[in-house]
């Protein structure tokens, strides 16, 4: 294994994703969802879905992409993805064993909204933590895409979503 994102870290599966070109269905004004993610959340949001029980405030909001703040290795907001589509699942499609590592460990909602995403795409620069800022993404952030890609540092990102 390489680390193919900078950060000392391994990782599977992840290299080759988009660079961070501005596609020509976005822009600058796209509302973002920054979410934190651990390792096998973020496994499947490289496999084109992010899972959120039901409840959730964010399964209810618009927007057109979603960021990632990895819990692991990097502790860093890393990806975006837009999102293409969203469903309500009650499991039936997610299957027990996804169901059980991605929803039943912070909910006991009985459905998810699965959010299907387009190609991760990695951000020019981490957006890591600084000392005197949050210990990580909590709840779901919402931003621009141009605040999210000029966002130096969590507590920057945390201050444009109105969370400092």
């Amino acid at each position: 294994m390489t680390d193919t994102d900078g950060d000392g870290g391994t990782q599977t599966g992840l290299a080759g994703f988009g660079d961070d070109v501005e596609p020509e269905d976005t822009a600058p004004d796209d509302l973002v969802c920054a979410v934190a993610t651990q390792e096998y959340t973020f496994e499947q949001c490289a496999n084109g879905f992010y899972p959120a029980p039901r409840s959730y405030e964010r399964c209810d909001r618009a927007f057109e992409h979603m960021a990632f703040y990895r819990t692991a290795p990097t502790s860093a907001v890393t990806h975006y993805a837009r999102v293409t589509d969203r469903f309500v699942d009650d499991g039936s499609w997610m299957g027990a064993d996804r169901w059980e590592r991605l929803i039943a460990p912070f909910s006991d909602d009985d459905e998810a909204m699965v959010f299907e995403l387009g190609e991760l795409r990695p951000l020019a620069t981490h957006i890591e933590r600084s000392d005197d800022g949050p210990n990580g993404v909590r709840g779901a952030w919402y931003v621009t895409l141009e605040e999210l890609r000029g966002a130096g540092s969590l507590s920057a990102l945390a201050a444009a979503a109105g969370e400092a």
